[in-house]
């Protein structure tokens, strides 16, 4: 079932949305080498808890991931290099030249707000640079699509066609989701695909788009922990992710600070 929002409730979500921004704007400076994911979980989660809302992840489960997966520990998804998303917080220290994605989703007054962005530590290499620089243009190419009367494929169709131009890959396991009123809600929006096809996108819809960028094949493996995902290759992966509303005329980015 798509939801349809209202404006007053597209409003709520932008509230959410804008404070799970915020939060990334808050941690980025606090990320330099030496410090450990677990760290920095807790400063999200006390920014977070602060301002009155409550991390989405936080003992979020049940996906169809795995049948041995456990309820997610921490207030938000910490990924580094070749972890491809859903990378939990723990002892790992950040390094120089990590990729660090980080994803926060919260709830405040019950709405929810979706985003998440690819930090580069201290000195990147030149590919790495590159893979994020073309993940973060994919999702921007990707929301000037939305608008009403036009379709779910084509959002994908505009990541798949940039970023398979650049060399990349695009990571086909996860794709964005319906969001605000629940956590993942319907329609499911997968970052390739064929224009024209799809759901028609109408006024009041609001999903997540979120690429996941690979720097060698798309393919990924879940660890053991059922969560964490990782390229099969090895290789960087990057991801960037807004949350977008449909509006009367267009869309807009719910989730800027």
């Amino acid at each position: 079932m798509i939801y349809l929002k209202t404006k007053e409730q597209i409003e709520k979500i932008r509230l959410s949305g804008q404070l799970a921004a915020q939060t990334l704007d808050y941690v980025a400076p606090l990320l330099v080498p030496g410090i450990t994911t677990k760290q920095i979980d807790k400063l999200i989660y006390d920014f977070i808890v602060e301002r009155g809302a409550y991390p989405a992840t936080l003992g979020y489960g049940g996906s169809r991931l795995a049948n041995k997966q456990k309820p997610f520990p921490a207030s938000c998804c910490i990924s580094i290099n070749n972890v491809v998303v859903h990378g939990i917080p723990g002892t790992t220290k950040i390094n120089d030249g990590d990729l660090v994605k980080i994803d926060v989703t919260t709830i405040l007054d019950g709405y929810f707000g979706d985003t998440a962005r690819t930090f580069l530590v201290g000195n990147v290499s030149d590919n790495g640079v590159r893979l994020c620089q073309a993940t973060k243009k994919s999702l921007d190419l990707a929301i000037e699509t939305v608008r009403p009367g036009s379709r779910i494929g084509d959002i994908g169709a505009a990541i798949q066609e940039y970023i398979e131009a650049q060399g990349f890959s695009v990571v086909r396991f996860f794709v964005g989701h319906g969001v605000g009123l629940k956590f993942h809600e319907d329609p499911s929006v997968p970052h390739f695909g064929q224009r024209g096809t799809g759901y028609r996108l109408r006024s009041g819809m609001v999903f997540t788009i979120e690429p996941m960028i690979n720097e060698g094949v798309f393919d990924v493996k879940i660890l053991e922990d059922g969560w964490t995902a990782v390229t099969v290759d090895g290789k960087l992966s990057a991801q960037f992710e807004h949350t977008v509303a449909v509006t009367e005329d267009g869309h807009e980015i719910l989730t800027l600070p």
